[in-house]
Parts: C-alpha cells; structure tokens; sequence
C-alpha cells in the first residue's frame, strides 16, 4: 500500500489520514512476527522508515489495531526510541494507557508493570487498570494486593484504585466486603469518594437485593448525582419489582433538577421491568415516550417488549414486533428468537414450537441448553420420546451440555409410557450428557420400578449408585419399596426397610403398611404387626393412630376367619 508523501507531515500530521500508515505497519508487523517478550534477535529497523509518522495518534491507532499483543509491545518499544525521530517523539499517556489496556486484557501483567515501572508511569490511574483486570480474571487476592499498593505509593489520594477494587467486588458479589471497605475508607478520610465510589456501592447493594440501603447511600451521597447514578438505583428498583419507586425515580430524573435527563439506558430498565412484571401496557406506554424524547428504541428495547408480549401469550403480536423492529434497521438475537420459542411453549403450541426451533437451527443461532430444553419438554408432552432421546444426543454431540430439567421431563414421559428399560437406560447414561442425576431423576425410575414384579435388582443396584452419588431416599422411596417387598411377600428385605425408616423416622404410608401387615398375616406372623405398629407409633408421634390400628385390626379379622 502506497503511504503518503513524507515531506506532507510535517506541516500536518493531525490533518493526515493515518489509515494507510496503520495498515502499513500492521503488515510489517505481521511479517515480522514477534511471539515472545524476547526480541532481541528480531531488528525493528524495517520500522525505521515509518518515524517520520510518529505521533500520538498513530502510535495508539497502531495499538489498538493490533490483535497480538506482542506485536503492539514491539511497536511500542521501537516507537520509544525510535532512530531516526525528526518530530522528537515522545510517548504520551495516551499512547502507555492504550498499551497497558492491550496486555492487560491479554493477561500479560508482569510485561504491563514492568513497562510503568521502567518508566515512572506507575501511577494510582494505571494501578486501578491493573486492579480492575486482575477483577475480571477473578483473582480478588491480587486486586487487593495492588489496592493497597495503590495506598502505600500514593501520598494524597488513591481514588481511581478504590473505585476500581469497589468494582471488581460488585463483579464478584462480594457485596460485605464492598461495604466495609468503603466504611473503612471514608471513615478514615483516606479518599473522598465521587459519583463513581457511590455508584458502585449502590449497584453492589442492588444486586443482591439490598435496594433500601442502596436508596439510603443514594439520598446521603456528599456529590452530585449522575445519570449513572440514576440508572443504577432504577436498576435496583426494577429487579426487585418496586415499579412505583421506579417510576418516582423516573419523574425525579423528568424535572432535570440535577441534569439527568432518561436516557436509553434508563427507559430499557424500566420497559424491561414492567414486562417482567407482567405489566405490558405500562411498557408499551414508556417506549411511546422514549420516541417521542427522539431516544430511539435498541434491540434491547424489543427484547424486553418481545418478552413481555410472550409472557402474555401474545406470541403472533410479538413475532410482528420482530418485523417492526426489521422495518427500523435493527437485527433481531437469538434471545429475542427464543423469547419466541417460549412463548409458543407456553401456549400449548408444542408442533409449531418444535417447527420454530428446527428454523432456529437452519439460521445457525447460538442456541443453549435452556432453548434445546423447551423442545425436548414439548416433544415430552406430545409423547414424543425417541425424538426427544434423539434432541438430547444432538445436544450431546454438539458440544451443549443439558439441564437435568428436560432430562428428568423425558424419564417422567418414558415411566408414564410404561417404557421402563428406556428410562433406566437414560438414567445411567445421563453422566454422559454432562449432568449427573438428581434426586427427582432417581426417585421417578425407582418408584415406577417397584410397581411391578421382577424389578428389584434394577432398583438396588439404582439405590446403591444414587446413595453413593451422596443423595438420600426419602418417605416416598422407601415406602414404594417397602410396598414391592411386601407384595412379593419377601419378608426379610421387608422388615430390613421398615427397620431402616423407623430409625430414621420415616412414617410408612396406609398403603404399604397394609401391604406389610398382609404379607405377614400370610405367613402367620401377625403379632409382628403389632410390634412394628407400636414402633411406628413411639417413633412418630404425629402419626394417624386410629387408621393404622384399623388396617391392623381388619388383617387380624381377616386372620381369624380364616383359622376358624
């Protein structure tokens, strides 16, 4: 590509178009290709012949183009000492800051705190880019180790670190520590927090639903508020359902008496928490206002009102508000599709659900497992379940890893279909979906087991897998295989599991209890009856006394008619 003529720039490099010159040395870069921190066998002097472009402009235009780090760090370090350097060049702090930016969302600390120490740049603003990514890595530790040399390095004030570690810590919902720590800071005068120090704090107590102690940080703050500011609490408001506060809010931020006029953000939260909350028309009633404030809806508008408008089972309205929102330039997501896909669930349209999802598929969204999951749920309810066995292996070989929901909607299906091979089969499989069984997933085939005859090595060997996955049988369990035994008149197991529910204080059921006293009137061992009777009745107080002294005393008669 050819560059411009070098005599032009010095009278005007702020009027050159630097896009070629980017691109120039992007490619020489790239020819270049430097892979390590390690460049010393690698010459930048090809890079010599673009010194006369040097400024700051083309040095973070150059930066922020490339997507190898150790390309921008080349650069960079040739830019710094460049030879020749007619302009006398020098690195701003735009050019450190977009280079720090660059290896730091890359991970590269050592590389970035080497490069502002070496170079005296190691100041509480860069210090809170460093807390801030070592936050969005997870690594807390290592944010707070910088906060508090953020503390120890600056004699004033350490401001752009403190509200980069509040931040971090509204990231990982470590919602008492944010509070303490702000306490801690302000209480001891070592920063006075601004707009950005209260807002994080009011963001943090509305996530995790503390949205009266946010409203009292927001009444008390020491600064001015910001639209941001604003659109946090009406965040907190929304969330939590209080639509009257939020609209209180809103009107507060009408009368602009502090400059925070709704913007996009702000009518999206409220749309958004009025769909939510099953109120359409109100959200239809503030996107009509947000157009005629010239705040043009977004997707995120449409997602909102599309979602509302299924929740409402208004599913052929919302597919036009997709249309709408085509005719205004915008391209729908897959949220929005799937918004769609649920709403059709949720009307009893299961055919035309699964016909959506197949077109879903052909345009090659990003479908996750919830999404796979509502089809698998209504091939469920249409009895479908070789189709749905066959949706859960796509998903398998996809990549996508299912909910144990749709999984235990099939097992339910498949026992209700009297498929119980098919369900035991899924259950043991089900590792290898991704997910293990649960104590629903168990319970349903093992219950269904023990109603008929033949099943009970099936159903122990179910038993033991489940109690060494940790998860325990319940009345329910234990009473239908309770039941089993005694029907089969296997008197040792039945005993043995009576036994083990009276220890843990269990109440057997009329049902198997009965099918217990009948098996032992069977075998002439009645008067066990009335010792397992009076154990039911110590152990479990609350107990029907009367109904089960009765199904006692009807086998007894039964007993005697017989022996007469």
């Amino acid at each position: 590509m050819a560059l411009p003529p070098s005599r032009v720039i010095g009278k005007s490099i702020q009027a050159l178009d630097l896009a070629p010159v980017v691109t120039s040395i992007t490619s020489l870069l790239q020819n270049l290709n430097p892979k390590t921190l390690d460049t010393q066998n690698l010459s930048s002097e090809p890079l010599n012949r673009f010194s006369t472009y040097l400024d700051t402009n083309l040095v973070t235009q150059v930066i922020n183009k490339q997507t190898n780090p150790y390309h921008a760090l080349f650069f960079f370090n040739w830019a710094s000492n460049p030879n020749p350097n007619p302009n006398n060049y020098t690195h701003t702090n735009r050019c450190y800051e977009a280079i720090t930016n660059l290896l730091l969302s890359h991970s590269l600390f050592s590389p970035a705190i080497q490069l502002l120490e070496k170079s005296g740049k190691l100041s509480d603003f860069f210090i809170g880019k460093i807390i801030k990514a070592y936050g969005n890595k997870g690594d807390i530790k290592a944010a707070f180790f910088w906060f508090n040399k953020a503390k120890a390095l600056e004699q004033e004030t350490f401001l752009f670190s403190f509200n980069a570690i509040l931040g971090v810590l509204v990231k990982a919902s470590e919602i008492n520590l944010l509070k303490t720590l702000f306490d801690e800071v302000v209480e001891e005068g070592l920063v006075q927090p601004d707009v950005s120090s209260y807002t994080a704090l009011i963001s943090g107590l509305c996530k995790v639903g503390m949205v009266d102690n946010a409203k009292k940080v927001f009444d008390e703050m020491s600064c001015k508020r910001n639209l941001v500011t604003f659109n946090a609490m009406m965040n907190g408001y929304c969330k939590k359902g209080d639509m009257e506060n939020a609209y209180s809010l809103f009107n507060q931020m009408m009368m602009n008496e502090e400059d925070c006029l709704p913007n996009l953000i702000t009518y999206n939260t409220l749309i958004d928490g009025y769909c939510k909350k099953g109120e359409f028309e109100e959200a239809t009633k503030y996107m009509n206002k947000m157009e005629k404030a010239g705040c043009l809806p977004n997707v995120m508008t449409y997602r909102a009102i599309i979602y509302g408008l299924c929740i409402k089972g208004k599913v052929d309205e919302a597919k036009k508000m997709i249309s709408k929102m085509r005719l205004n330039g915008l391209k729908d997501d897959t949220a929005i599709h799937v918004s769609i896909l649920k709403g059709l669930c949720a009307v009893w349209r299961p055919e035309e659900a699964i016909e959506y999802f197949r077109w879903m598929e052909s345009c090659k969204m990003d479908l996750d497992a919830h999404a796979y999951g509502l089809v698998v749920y209504e091939y469920c309810k249409l009895g479908k379940t070789s189709e749905a066995l066959l949706l859960l292996e796509e998903m398998r070989r996809r990549g996508v890893r299912p909910k144990r929901w749709p999984i235990n909607s099939v097992l339910r299906t498949l026992v209700e279909q009297g498929q119980l091979s098919r369900a035991v089969k899924l259950l043991e499989r089900m590792p290898r979906f991704g997910c293990l069984p649960n104590f629903m997933s168990y319970r349903t085939v093992i219950c269904n087991l023990c109603k008929g005859k033949g099943k009970m090595i099936v159903v122990n060997n179910l038993v033991d897998k489940m109690l060494k996955q940790g998860l325990l049988m319940d009345a329910t369990m234990y009473n239908c295989i309770l039941e089993r035994y005694s029907k089969d008149e296997n008197e040792e197991k039945a005993v043995q599991v009576l036994n083990e529910m009276i220890g843990m204080k269990y109440i057997a059921s009329l049902e198997s209890f009965s099918s217990f006293v009948k098996m032992l009137s069977a075998k002439g061992m009645i008067d066990k009856g009335e010792i397992f009777f009076e154990d039911i009745c110590r152990t479990c107080p609350t107990v029907d006394r009367d109904s089960y002294r009765r199904v006692l005393d009807e086998q007894l008669a039964t007993n005697n008619t017989r022996l007469e």
